[in-house]
């Protein structure tokens, strides 16, 4: 049977999804039962993979080229990805569950691990999983989420103006959080003030339906573009909940107090660098909001350990390693180089790979991260990759460059360091975690 559905006849659809096994793009992992959506893309067409999809078990394929639909068990649409954001923008509205969205430049990953700790200790809760945070990613992360949830966190990943507004459309957050603005995805926002406004999106739809937001005091730019918003505030400079920092090494311990500083938690992490203070702070202020406890916030907390190459600290030998290989733009780079240089450790080496999609400003934001390196004392002062050549200069001294990663690993494993502390960032791309892994 051929079906045919239009945006309006989406309620029949979701009856579909209602009695599936689930949501599936790619056919290398499909369940019995799922619906696969064939999505298009620059280098893939899923709509040449639905026949695939139903003989590996989906019970229906979602396709929108005419040309495909020959077969039982397909729902000839008008656009494939469209109508998936339809579906979950639906079935988000039957949710009983509190959407909380979590955009920014950088720290949103950890700011939703940290948040989602603290509140499945009195809640049920979802969040993101992975990287499912963009356009796509999004609505199959609202249609992962059950009846039975209370709190949904959905990160918002966006690289263009106008996408993080989309990703509201669809999943109608009930609160939103913007970690930070940052030099993100300069090359699809075109500039720095595009980013701000592209951020900024996800307040402009709370500003619309009367909904707030938890916001960070530490940020003037922030506290200026949430005015007219409810807010929840938090951090240094916040009355309502405030904290400081206690001590950064070997990990961040904070000092976190209540609006009404009646009472104070102090909160031993297993979190690097100062950059983490208010991603800390950001799960603290959700966890007073809706009345977690002081002893389950500060335990959710603690026992948090970052993996999947964020800021993960890790010995091998005499050796410690600061791995930060799944993302860098040139505001958390910084941040980590300006925490690495404050170690109190002698020998130190830093390894710095390149900053992705960057566009024309690429070499000049790969110079300055140089820049910033040309007075600092390091053993080693390392670069890989292709952007970092463009922009190193003539001359410069202490200063060493590999093409890739595959080259430095050739010269990394012929050398014998010995109590050496290093920083290895990069962007993903780079896959600079293949050093040490």
């Amino acid at each position: 049977m051929i079906c045919y559905f239009w945006a309006m006849e989406i309620p029949e659809l979701y009856g579909i999804f209602k009695s599936s096994s689930g949501i599936s793009t790619d056919t290398r992992s499909i369940k019995k039962g799922n619906i696969f959506f064939a999505l298009k893309g620059d280098n893939f067409n899923g709509n040449l993979f639905a026949q695939q999809a139903l003989q590996a078990g989906a019970m229906w394929a979602i396709i929108d080229v005419q040309h495909f639909s020959s077969q039982e068990n397909l729902i000839l649409v008008d656009d494939v990805l469209r109508t998936l954001q339809q579906l979950a923008a639906f079935h988000r509205n039957q949710l009983k569950a509190k959407i909380l969205a979590i955009a920014g430049s950088n720290g949103k990953t950890t700011t939703k691990e940290l948040i989602s700790r603290v509140l499945e200790t009195s809640f049920s809760t979802f969040s993101t999983k992975g990287n499912l945070n963009n356009h796509i990613g999004v609505p199959l992360s609202l249609l992962s989420i059950s009846d039975e949830t209370e709190f949904g966190l959905i990160e918002m990943g966006a690289n263009h103006l106008h996408e993080t507004r989309l990703l509201c459309e669809v999943s109608q957050p009930d609160y939103g959080l913007i970690t930070n603005n940052g030099k993100d995805h300069l090359e699809g926002y075109g500039s720095i003030e595009n980013v701000i406004k592209g951020n900024g999106e996800l307040y402009d739809f709370l500003q619309t339906k009367n909904r707030p937001a938890f916001v960070c005091a530490d940020h003037p730019e922030l506290m200026s573009m949430s005015e007219g918003l409810t807010r929840f505030i938090y951090g240094i400079h916040s009355t309502m909940c405030r904290g400081r920092i206690n001590s950064l090494f070997p990990f961040l311990e904070i000092v976190a107090y209540d609006g009404f500083m009646e009472s104070s938690l102090t909160l031993k992490t297993k979190l690097f660098g100062k950059y983490n203070f208010e991603n800390v702070m950001a799960a603290v202020a959700v966890g007073q909001k809706f009345g977690v406890s002081p002893e389950n916030i500060k335990s959710s907390i603690e026992s948090y350990v970052p993996s999947n190459n964020r800021s993960q600290i890790f010995k091998s030998g005499t050796n410690t390693f600061i791995l930060d290989a799944y993302n860098a733009n040139p505001s958390s780079m910084i941040a980590a180089l300006e925490n690495f240089f404050h170690i109190p450790a002698e020998n130190k080496i830093v390894i710095l790979g390149d900053m992705a999609e960057l566009g024309e400003s690429s070499t000049a934001e790969h110079r300055e991260i140089i820049k910033a390196l040309e007075n600092e004392k390091m053993k080693l002062k390392i670069f890989v990759g292709e952007e970092f050549k463009k922009a190193l200069f003539e001359s410069s001294p202490g200063f060493m460059h590999f093409k890739n990663v595959s080259q430095l690993k050739t010269w990394f494993d012929c050398q014998s360091f010995k109590n050496y502390f290093f920083l290895l960032k990069a962007s993903r791309v780079m896959g600079l975690e293949g050093l040490v892994q």
